[in-house]
């Protein structure tokens, strides 16, 4: 299935039904009098996080969406039928933006959760409403109002507990793949991971969800390379994996591109707690990799871990190691204390 992370869509809610202009007219009934109903009101929009889903691809040839209108009145004081809601569904971790693509309308987090992002129109009066002891054959009713209507953009964010950030062909996917039961695509060039990944990896009787980010290179801000639009499915994450290639001709050089991306890019990521990497140390000798290793923490700031997602050495220590950031990150604290605070 294509991954879509970004769709714009034209949402239309329904126009309530026009009231009724009618007379009740029956046998042996002297005085009728009007008996118009009132038309039904049009449907809503709303847009609903669904579990299945992981990409926004729904949306990629369908741009319209459209409420039932809701019915007319008719005689006998009958109300039109309410119009049936027009239901978007998306993937948990999705942003509704207005058409600006700046102002945040909802961000759905949690499966289930909904909004309503377009009303249907109310339904207009029958000539029943316009009954008066000195109009007492009204022969006007009201047309049903207009529903709103919007273009709307949807923007996915990966719901991920922990992320991994890095240059091209710095090994994250096989770390990944070494660690989850996800199977990303790996190969020996540049750019091999085109879209976000998913994994979920257990520790013990825990686990945590980790994303696998397509590489960034020097310049992504500016839109080199791909960019740095996949940056936004690390967003949620609180804690970021900082993985560097030991094959790298500077390791601290490539560390602070990654940082440099990072920080030009904002929305707080530069200040989510961070561990550092060394990857693919099974390439070189032990003395070399703690050369880099050295290299590496003097950049950094930070004692690296070595690892290898090839042979799996050290991904264990590096996988503990999120779990506790996790556990000390302020988001978990914060749960942990309403967990706490609640009681029965």
């Amino acid at each position: 299935m294509k991954f879509l992370d970004r769709a714009k869509v034209h949402v239309k809610a329904g126009d309530g039904g026009a009231g009724c202009v009618s007379f009740r007219r029956e046998k042996y009934v002297e005085f009728g009098g009007p008996d118009g109903g009132d038309g039904g009101r049009g449907g809503d929009v709303w847009v609903e996080a669904t579990d299945g889903l992981n990409t926004l691809i729904d949306y990629r040839y369908r741009q319209h969406f459209r409420a039932a209108r809701g019915g007319h009145g008719m005689g006998k004081n009958r109300t039109g039928a309410g119009g049936a809601d027009c239901v978007l569904k998306v993937p948990a971790g999705t942003q509704i933006l207005d058409e600006n693509d700046e102002t945040v309308i909802a961000d759905l987090t949690r499966l289930g959760e909904r909004v309503r992002i377009a009303r249907g129109g109310n339904g207009g009066f029958g000539n029943t409403r316009f009954k008066s002891s000195t109009n007492r054959a009204p022969r006007r009713a009201n047309p049903g109002a207009a529903g709103e209507e919007m273009w709307i953009w949807l923007k996915l964010k990966l719901i991920a507990d922990a992320g991994i950030v890095g240059l091209p062909n710095a090994g994250k996917s096989t770390l990944l793949a070494r660690v989850s039961a996800a199977r990303p695509k790996i190969a020996d060039y540049p750019f091999t991971t085109l879209v976000p990944a998913l994994g979920v990896v257990e520790v013990g009787t825990a686990s945590f969800v980790l994303a696998d980010i397509p590489g960034l290179i020097e310049g992504a801000h500016e839109g080199i390379g791909l960019g740095d639009r996949f940056l936004a499915h690390v967003e949620r994450c609180r804690v970021l994996l900082h993985l560097v290639s030991v094959l790298e001709d500077d390791v601290a050089a490539a560390y602070q591109t990654v940082r440099r991306e990072i920080e030009s890019y904002g929305a707080g990521l530069a200040g989510k707690p961070e561990l550092v990497a060394l990857g693919k140390c099974d390439a070189v000798t032990p003395e070399q990799a703690d050369a880099r290793a050295h290299e590496l923490a003097a950049a950094a700031s930070a004692t690296p871990l070595k690892i290898s997602g090839a042979t799996g050495a050290g991904v264990g220590e590096a996988m503990a190691a999120i779990l506790r950031a996790l556990g000390e990150s302020p988001e978990r604290e914060g749960q942990a204390a309403v967990e706490r605070a609640w009681h029965p």
